[in-house]
């Protein structure tokens, strides 16, 4: 048996997505133009190999600004932006994730911090976290479980105010003060790291020809749902590291394998599919 961490950022406040909340918050008082120049200027600067680079997280914030509250808290955790997904869509997606971000919607804007925190607890952490943890430990026969999801801890996090759990730029705030007398401070004052995975790299090098295979088999099955010429573009941006979008051809690449698992089908393209494999040369 194991003991996991998972819990502590939806409720204790950890997670910088809910820092970038804020700090949109105040970039929204900026004329839309203003941040719509700074987003332009941003595309000469050169393309970071860093797994989440300072121009990164940038044009993230940016362009969450000019979000609604609600949408760009869900866009800091994802790849494309809803222009972006329009761009690679040759048809309506379904509203499903505008039914689901109504709930958020209507409980903002609350204290700043508590709706977004309830949002993670009720989406991101049962389908995302602990699915994944739970996966890859009965994958290898351990028990692993999360002592901070205990019902106690949860009610009891729910009644702290919003500062005991940010404070400025300090996250999860009382764990760390708790911890001050028992853990050293290199360990209370580290930055937090997400487990990312070097996608960047990645596609550029040993899951090259499984991107571009995977790619123009889905062209062929989805040519009438996706726009693969925009695709290709993208991808050979990438490859020639003009940008960096490792996550998001990651998230392609997941999508695509995902539909031929479970045989999604659509009409099939005209498009030759070895247009995606001109990207190599």
């Amino acid at each position: 048996m194991a003991f996991s961490g998972e819990g502590a950022d939806e409720i204790f406040g950890g997670y910088l997505t809910y820092r970038a909340n804020r700090l949109a918050a105040q970039v929204k008082n900026l004329p839309p133009g203003a941040i719509k120049l700074a987003l332009q200027g941003l595309r000469y600067w050169p393309a970071s190999n860093e797994k989440i680079s300072l121009e990164y997280k940038l044009k993230r914030l940016l362009q969450g600004s000019l979000m609604s509250p609600e949408r760009a808290h869900v866009y800091w955790n994802g790849t494309f932006s809803d222009t972006e997904i329009a761009s690679l869509m040759k048809v309506a997606l379904p509203p499903g994730l505008e039914e689901i971000l109504a709930g958020l919607r209507a409980r903002l804007p609350g204290d700043g911090l508590a709706p977004f925190m309830k949002f993670d607890q009720e989406y991101y952490l049962p389908d995302d976290i602990l699915v994944k943890s739970d996966r890859m430990s009965m994958a290898h026969a351990v028990e692993v479980r999360p002592p901070f999801l205990d019902h106690r801890i949860i009610e009891f996090a729910a009644t702290l105010p919003t500062n005991l759990k940010m404070r400025g730029s300090k996250q999860k705030y009382l764990l760390k003060q708790l911890m001050l007398s028992k853990l050293p401070n290199s360990v209370i004052q580290r930055s937090k790291v997400g487990f990312d995975i070097p996608t960047h790299e990645w596609f550029r090098g040993p899951l090259r020809s499984m991107l571009m295979e995977t790619l123009a088999a889905a062209e062929i099955e989805h040519g009438d749902i996706f726009r693969f010429d925009t695709i290709r573009q993208l991808t050979h941006l990438h490859m020639n590291r003009s940008i960096n979008i490792g996550y998001h051809l990651w998230g392609l690449l997941i999508l695509f394998q995902w539909m031929k698992r479970w045989k999604i089908q659509s009409a099939p393209s005209l498009t030759p599919a070895r247009q995606l494999l001109q990207v190599e040369q």
